[in-house]
């Protein structure tokens, strides 16, 4: 306590440090001004609009900002949810050499009797190339014509998808119809069916599942777009475009690069050059509108549209884009000849199922087919029709060519002889036979011990009618020659005598006969059986006549010889054992009716199918009224059929099976057999009795009305 008395000042901050610190603390940290009212006032004047435009403008702004804070919060959520699923597709995605091959079901490849390759059928699947094992200007063509910026997006191209988008909407489309923008990687995404299998449970066939794959809606474009972002995150560019390569649909069967350029010129895609490189690159829009075996003309225009891209893009100098377009790519002569379709059909129909229709397997099949035979019959109803039917007619004729033991060699199904899948009339065509079902009638006969030289009475023959007039039916020529030999009534294939010898062995053995020969069929329950109401296929009639070249047995028409898995020499199936079956009639009796049936050619109704140096037997055949006309001849190696007719059973005008079809018959066979030496008929020439007795009808019989109205209805129109 201090002795003095006197007041201390109070202590104050500024004396517990030196005043020179003070000083400087208070420099370093001035204080802020408070806000006056003249500072507040000025603020708030900067906030407000200024002017009357500026009162205008404050909704706008207003709204443009909290669209633009809630546009980014939202985009920054797609984004997310965009990448989340993106990651998610990468994730389940398998090795790109389990995605090579997505064929739910496998191919088959035909080949000729010498094992050339003519018909393709399911889809073909040549091997699997990569971006690096295709030739160059083939993976320089594809880039320049679908996807110019493959190597510079991430799956999609925004600017792709909205120059699309324009163009479809200033062509009067919607949005998504007609150009889709789409980039390589999203194509090769709906390839893949965005990750969807294929469910035979979930989808009526596989056609049905790759059109809804096809589909195009916002949902699956979108799906479509994460997809491929997927796809760029797991695979490198090269792997996406050895999918995309691989499972491209090119037309006419080919799945892939490797098996169009098979399908179309023979050779890989590794070998291809400029203009095979455009044309294929160029499949890619319109694969079967495109393709060359359906129009050359067509994938050679678009080529060259695909050449001038890669010339834009810097892939070809001006002088190659030149000598690329006066040297545009053809086909191949095997896809050029486009011949055999109705055969290759037939095969596939006939084939085993599992191996053919329903394989899951790539197959090789060998056939009977000899080309050289095929394009013959092909030119012949070509130039016939040209030359003999007149312009706009709609008959329809069909051609079938095989040897003595069955083997098809070459067939025609119509006209259009490079369709496929069209309606074969040479196998599914049934139709009545008329007067070449007569053969049949005289084997029975011949078989029984009749001579060639049996009289027959062709005579006016009349049959009663129960409660109505007697019927009388006539020959086709209105005539009646009296007693004739069986050899002449076959030549000149009258009804009458037909009647009675089929009357005379019994309708029954006549059936059996046919039958055994391959016409099994419903056969008439009257004596119209003898005048051919049975129908029957060109085939089934061709191969029966088949069975009377070779001696009298059984023939079945095949067309496969061997068959196996491609890349596997073992065989899977041998048809050596098809072919000649059993006896039908005694070989002595097949070479008498052989001798008879020369003269049908020589002598009778099929004198138009002569040629010259060469022993041809054969019959014609007319229906009623001309709807079906038949010739079906055979020389010492092949035996050829042909029939004419319209597809809804119109009358043929002023044919006859032994006009047009004979003449076909000829110009077929002029061609198959040019420059061959002529092989003998292995015929009998029978000796003639010393005497032989009459066949006759005995007249008067009753016969069953409904009978009788089939005859009248036939009888009299045949040849």
């Amino acid at each position: 306590m201090s002795g003095n008395n006197k007041k201390r000042s109070p202590l104050v901050a500024e004396k517990r440090y030196p005043a020179g610190s003070a000083a400087k603390k208070k420099k370093a940290a001035p204080k802020k001004p408070a806000k006056t009212r003249r500072t507040r006032r000025a603020a708030t004047r900067r906030s407000k609009p200024k002017g009357f435009i500026g009162y205008l403008l404050l909704p706008f702004r207003w709204l443009f900002s909290l669209i633009w804070a809630f546009t980014w919060r939202i985009g920054m959520v797609v984004a997310l949810i965009v990448a989340g699923f993106s990651f998610y597709f990468a994730s389940t995605l398998p090795p790109v050499d389990e995605l090579i091959d997505g064929r739910a079901r496998g191919s088959v490849t035909m080949t000729d009797r010498s094992g050339e390759v003519f018909a393709w059928r399911g889809d073909q699947f040549g091997g699997m190339v990569t971006a690096e094992t295709v030739s160059e200007h083939l993976h320089d063509a594809v880039i320049a014509t679908e996807d110019k910026r493959f190597y510079r997006h991430f799956g999609i191209s925004p600017r792709g998808i909205a120059s699309a988008v324009r163009i479809n909407l200033r062509e009067g489309r919607g949005p998504l119809s007609g150009h889709g923008g789409s980039t390589i990687t999203q194509q090769t995404a709906k390839l893949l069916c965005l990750g969807v299998p294929y469910d035979p449970d979930d989808w009526e066939d596989e056609a049905a599942y790759e059109a809804d794959c096809r589909r195009t809606t916002l949902w699956r474009k979108a799906r479509e777009a994460v997809f491929a972002i997927g796809m760029e995150i797991a695979y490198t560019k090269e792997e996406i475009l050895t999918l995309y390569l691989n499972r491209s649909y090119l037309g006419a069967g080919s799945r892939g690069f490797e098996a169009a350029a098979q399908r179309y010129f023979g050779i890989s895609a590794a070998e291809v050059n400029v203009a095979q490189s455009a044309m294929l690159a160029g499949l890619l829009t319109a694969p079967s509108a495109n393709a060359p075996t359906r129009s050359l003309e067509r994938a050679q225009n678009r080529a060259a549209v695909v050449i001038g891209l890669m010339e834009e893009q810097g892939y070809l100098s001006e002088g190659e884009a030149l000598e690329a377009l006066v040297n545009p790519a053809t086909l191949s002569e095997a896809a050029r000849a486009q011949s055999g379709g109705f055969f290759a059909d037939w095969v596939m129909d006939s084939g085993p199922e599992f191996f053919t229709r329903n394989t899951t397997e790539d197959v090789i099949i060998r056939t009977t087919l000899d080309q050289r035979i095929q394009s013959a019959a092909e030119e012949a109803l070509i130039t016939v029709f040209e030359r003999d039917v007149r312009e706009g007619s709609e008959a329809q004729a069909a051609i079938v060519v095989m040897s003595a033991d069955g083997a098809v060699r070459a067939m025609v199904g119509g006209r259009n002889i490079s369709a496929t899948g069209a309606f074969n009339r040479a196998t599914q065509a049934l139709r009545q036979t008329g007067s070449a079902f007569k053969p049949f009638i005289y084997a029975a006969a011949l078989d029984l011990g009749m001579s060639p030289y049996a009289m027959i009475d062709d005579r006016r023959t009349c049959w009663q009618r129960r409660g109505s007039p007697e019927w009388c039916p006539e020959n086709y020529d209105r005539e009646f020659k009296g007693p004739v030999t069986m050899v002449q009534a076959l030549a000149e294939s009258r009804n009458i005598p037909a009647i009675l010898v089929s009357e005379e062995v019994g309708r029954g053995l006549v059936s059996e006969v046919a039958s055994g020969f391959g016409v099994d069929r419903e056969f008439a329950a009257g004596p119209a059986l003898a005048l051919g109401v049975t129908e029957s296929t060109l085939l089934e009639m061709t191969g029966a006549f088949a069975g009377i070249l070779n001696g009298g047995s059984q023939v079945e028409p095949y067309g496969l010889t061997d068959l196996r898995f491609m890349g596997d020499d073992t065989t899977l199936m041998d048809a050596s054992s098809v072919g000649i079956g059993e006896r039908v009639i005694r070989e002595e009796a097949a070479r008498q009716l052989t001798w008879m049936m020369t003269k049908v050619v020589e002598e009778g109704t099929g004198r138009r199918a002569q040629i010259d140096g060469w022993q041809i037997a054969g019959k014609s055949g007319t229906t009623q009224g001309s709807r079906d006309a038949w010739f079906i001849g055979f020389t010492g190696d092949y035996v050829t059929g042909v029939w004419m007719g319209y597809d809804d059973n119109r009358r043929l005008t002023g044919v006859t099976g032994g006009g047009l079809p004979a003449q076909i018959w000829r110009e077929t066979m002029v061609r198959i057999l040019e420059g061959q030496t002529p092989t003998p008929l292995p015929m009998m020439v029978p000796q003639q009795p010393l005497s032989t007795g009459l066949l006759q009808s005995q007249g008067g019989e009753v016969v069953d009305q409904q009978v009788l109205n089939l005859l009248d209805n036939i009888l009299g129109g045949t040849d």
